[in-house]
């Protein structure tokens, strides 16, 4: 049943793209792929009909779903049917309201993935974000992850673009792989669309934003992000950027966009929380560049003085031989900058929690938990006014039970949170 139905719905998608010619936008990378795709899609909504993917449809059912314009019929053979029936309508009779601009975010689990995604939709633009040792359970080594990311850009036609991270050795050594027109976005000097004199504005424990100037060869704007914490949620919108350049667009309106975007659910996401707190909810995933990074952002954050920065940290899982090493690394981290409690969840996470010990943090700060209900429910009770607290953890923690728990508004957390949805309860 489920071949045959990924074998229809590929089918489909195939046609209705050869029908309709939209521009399309492929998004791969080990990290910050949503973020990308979600600040891509509201640049380019400036001035085209664009459809970017929704929820987590980056796989072989996801991309041809989002081409499609529809969402997975799950289990329902009824929802499937009605599935194949807006796919045929959609072929019978052309309608004008079809996306001139796709943007499909493309994963990789296993070797082969992103080859099979480009050949059922060739990319016009194909955006690579950065590599790292995720997934490393099922690839083996870094460089075979890097191979199977530089696909995206390895079937790229001579007449398409290639958008790389400059700042990332990895995706910029990807240029030499491409016969399509490479632009690079990034902090350093050498990227072609860049952020300079990054500033961090802190009003008070909710309002936050982050500016800079958006430089190309031809001009330079100033933008502002607000709800933004760390350095490296700057890198999804100047890929942005670079996308909506290169379709036209020019650099004040995209500015104008940017100011409007906001992180994807469980991304960096700010929430209100009880006891007057502050929560950024990074719950989606991990992998320990990105925990590296939130926590960089948490270390940024000012707190009153008889209140503190709070970290939540779960397993980082699929991280292959690297996974005592990293978890050792966060653990220091950790102490090292400004956390005054520490909670870990799960049993790789352990190593965390006695690395922060034996880097200097005192052992009454830290605790540890086998499920993120029960660290939920500490946390509950710990938490002080004025708090700031930092969530994260790969996908089978759940790390989003912790937020739920000491969210100011539990009932919107269908609305907030990460999979809240039937299949995940």
């Amino acid at each position: 049943m489920k071949d045959a139905t990924r074998t229809i719905i590929t089918w489909f998608a195939k046609k209705i793209l050869k029908k309709y010619q939209p521009v399309i936008v492929g998004v791969t990378g080990s990290f910050g792929k949503t973020s990308t795709k979600d600040a891509i899609t509201l640049v380019l909504r400036k001035r085209y009909r664009v459809r970017g993917s929704q929820k987590n449809y980056n796989n072989e059912f996801g991309v041809p779903l989002t081409i499609i314009g529809a969402e997975s019929g799950g289990r329902s053979p009824m929802r499937w049917l009605g599935i194949f029936l807006r796919a045929t309508a959609l072929m019978l009779r052309k309608k004008r309201s079809y996306p001139e601009v796709l943007v499909l975010e493309m994963g990789a689990d296993r070797p082969g993935d992103i080859g099979y995604l480009v050949e059922l939709a060739p990319c016009h633009i194909g955006v690579v974000t950065a590599v790292g040792p995720v997934h490393l359970e099922f690839f083996g080594t870094q460089e075979k992850i890097t191979k199977e990311k530089s696909v995206m850009v390895r079937h790229l036609a001579k007449d398409a673009l290639a958008v790389l991270n400059a700042d990332d050795r990895a995706v910029y050594a990807m240029r030499e792989k491409t016969k399509a027109t490479v632009v690079t976005y990034g902090f350093s000097g050498h990227a072609e669309v860049r952020a300079l004199e990054l500033e961090r504005e802190d009003k008070n424990l909710k309002a936050h934003a982050m500016r800079f100037k958006l430089q190309t060869e031809a001009a330079t704007v100033p933008v502002a992000l607000y709800n933004l914490l760390g350095k490296h949620q700057v890198y999804p919108v100047l890929a942005a950027a670079a996308v909506g350049k290169a379709l036209g667009m020019n650099l004040v309106d995209i500015a104008g966009a940017l100011a409007h975007y906001t992180p994807p659910r469980g991304r960096m996401r700010l929430l209100d929380g009880i006891k007057n707190t502050l929560l950024i909810d990074d719950t989606y995933n991990a992998s320990y560049e990105s925990t590296l990074g939130a926590l960089e952002a948490l270390s940024y954050m000012h707190v009153g003085t008889q209140s503190r920065k709070v970290a939540v940290l779960g397993d980082m899982l699929e991280l292959g031989t690297t996974s005592k090493e990293a978890h050792v690394a966060i653990g220091a981290y950790v102490a090292q900058h400004g956390v005054n409690l520490l909670l870990t969840v799960g049993s790789l996470a352990k190593s965390i929690a006695v690395s922060a010990k034996e880097s200097g943090m005192p052992e009454d700060h830290i605790f540890s938990f086998d499920t993120a209900e029960a660290a939920g429910k500490f946390l509950q009770k710990r938490m002080r006014e004025g708090d700031v607290a930092l969530l994260k953890g790969s996908q089978g923690m759940h790390i989003e039970k912790v937020v739920k728990e000491v969210m100011a508004e539990p009932l919107r957390a269908g609305e907030l949170l990460v999979r809240q949805g039937k299949e995940w309860q």
